[in-house]
């Protein structure tokens, strides 16, 4: 299955197949500033208790976007999937240039692509929590127990999809459906870098979206 938008390859506490020996690196290289083995699972630290939250943004004018609706897709493959607890992910809808311009800087790709899938290893992101550089004179630093799991974001580009659709997955909704699902997958850990990988990742996608999308018609 076709899909232009790969993830950028994110750094993180990982084992896998022939991971190499933090000892045998070159100076100045740590392990945490290694690439994710092609399909290895991310091991993540558990939530606390709750809900699991997907956040929706429409940030593009060039098609009608039902966000409510995919939110729900997003929310109900990772209950699939097995996340549970406060766990955070962000769906974005964005423009060609703005796609474009995140394929440039974190893929060093040229042009507009349609998915782009970006994993949070760190349970801690100091960018997305206010105050996060300091904990103050009177400030106790957060328990890493006590915060939202953030899983990361997915970009989708209706632009790129709506023109690939008709040759892709056939209409609109379900080439957006096919997005979502593929940006979730990737930011849980799944790659299409092997063949073996390619299966199982469309095998899964199938799964999903009939469970999950197709029902819907």
């Amino acid at each position: 299955m076709r899909t232009s938008g790969l993830r950028p390859l994110p750094m993180g506490d990982l084992d896998g197949p022939d991971r190499p020996d933090p000892r045998e690196l070159p100076d100045g290289i740590g392990p945490e500033e290694l690439p994710q083995l092609p399909g290895v699972a991310r091991r993540r630290r558990r939530p606390p208790e709750g809900d699991v939250e997907v956040f929706g943004v429409d940030e593009q004018q060039d098609h009608s976007i039902d966000l409510a609706r995919w939110v729900s897709l997003a929310k109900s493959v990772l209950l699939d999937s097995g996340v549970r607890g406060e766990a955070e992910l962000s769906v974005l809808f964005v423009s060609e240039p703005v796609i474009a311009d995140l394929n440039q800087r974190y893929m060093d790709k040229e042009g507009p692509t349609d998915v782009l899938a970006f994993p949070i290893d760190d349970p801690i992101d100091s960018g997305r929590w206010p105050d996060s550089g300091s904990t103050g004179p009177d400030r106790e630093p957060p328990e890493l127990g006590e915060l939202p799991l953030l899983l990361g974001d997915v970009v989708v580009c209706p632009a790129v999809a709506a023109r690939q659709a008709p040759t892709h997955a056939g209409s609109f909704d379900d080439e957006i459906a096919l997005l979502v699902v593929h940006g979730i997958l990737h930011v849980l850990g799944m790659d299409h870098a092997e063949p073996d990988e390619t299966a199982a990742m469309q095998a899964r996608e199938r799964e999903l979206l009939d469970k999950f999308h197709h029902r819907e018609r």
